[in-house]
């Protein structure tokens, strides 16, 4: 499969998580259920350990494993992007080469964050830098200050934003500020996502280009309406969507995080599974709080 377009990078990307038996091993046959679900929706496309892939907890094995496994399961149908941020550039080139090499179309691209001192924008730069001159596929920066640590600034994406082969950004910052002050600054063309679906609609109203969402894994068409309500002028019936999105978008994130959303998806009927130890599932008090927010969205009587 060829890199991702540039006029291919806009919509919903669900980032999806990665389904483990009960055994804490990987499960690849779950892969291909979840992804016939997604791939019938209105994603356009998928993301293979963004911050819910539970890629730290991942050997370098199964990451290629499970990257193979969602572009086969995919088998074209929509756009596939592999998270292969690591903590040295050389790792980071050869994750990404690999990914490009089992049919990830673009990488996402989270920065090294263990020594954040040292993580100055010089370096940052010049590592991204080298990850794009060295990748097969574009590249599309991850700003995730919630996991790392580290805020990446409008001024280092911005200078980044004119570099060969780095087209985007996922920013999951939530400071609609900083998403705006990219917009403005960076080159024209570059994707801006937001990395919520809690301020999806604000993006698109700055000049973003969708979003890279835990709650897309669960209401996926839900998610991209709000993409098409907003091209077609109707900011009214965009924003309630937004709205009545919120409170399950939040129970998949910052309140249960990466065990919330996998029984989420099996409160709908996907392969949830267990989060990898020591994340534990969710408990059935949680579970049960859970399944009345959803119900609450009205959505998957619809």
């Amino acid at each position: 499969m060829s890199s991702i377009d540039k006029k291919d990078l806009r919509g919903v990307f669900a980032p999806i998580p990665t389904p483990f038996g009960e055994d804490g091993e990987l499960s690849l046959s779950a892969v291909r259920g979840n992804m016939e679900r997604w791939a019938g929706s209105g994603l356009a496309g998928v993301v293979v350990f963004g911050s819910n892939g539970e890629a730290p907890y991942l050997s370098w094995d199964e990451k290629a494993r499970l990257i193979e496994a969602v572009v086969e399961a995919n088998a074209g149908r929509k756009q596939v992007i592999a998270g292969t941020g690591q903590e040295t550039t050389r790792d980071a080139i050869r994750l990404t080469q690999k990914a490009a090499e089992l049919g990830a179309q673009a990488a996402l691209v989270l920065p090294p964050h263990f020594y954040k001192n040292a993580m100055t924008n010089a370096a940052l730069a010049t590592h991204y830098r080298a990850v794009a001159d060295e990748s097969p596929i574009p590249v599309i920066i991850y700003n995730m200050p919630g996991n790392t640590g580290l805020n990446l600034g409008s001024e280092l994406v911005a200078e980044l934003s004119n570099y060969p082969n780095i087209v985007g950004l996922k920013d999951s910052s939530g400071n609609i500020v900083q998403i705006a002050e990219i917009v403005a600054m960076a080159k024209e063309g570059f994707a801006v996502f937001a990395g919520s679906g809690s301020y999806l609609l604000p993006t698109l109203a700055v000049g973003g280009v969708g979003a890279t969402a835990a709650v897309s894994n669960v209401f996926p068409d839900e998610c991209a309406a709000v993409i098409s309500l907003f091209d077609q002028g109707d900011i009214q019936r965009a924003r309630q969507l937004q709205l009545k999105l919120m409170e399950v978008n939040r129970a998949v994130t910052s309140r249960w995080g990466v065990p919330g959303l996998k029984a989420a998806l099996e409160i709908i009927g996907l392969y949830g599974g267990p989060p990898r130890r020591p994340m534990l599932p969710l408990g059935e008090a949680e579970r049960q709080e859970l399944a009345r927010i959803i119900d609450r969205t009205g959505f998957v009587s619809q």
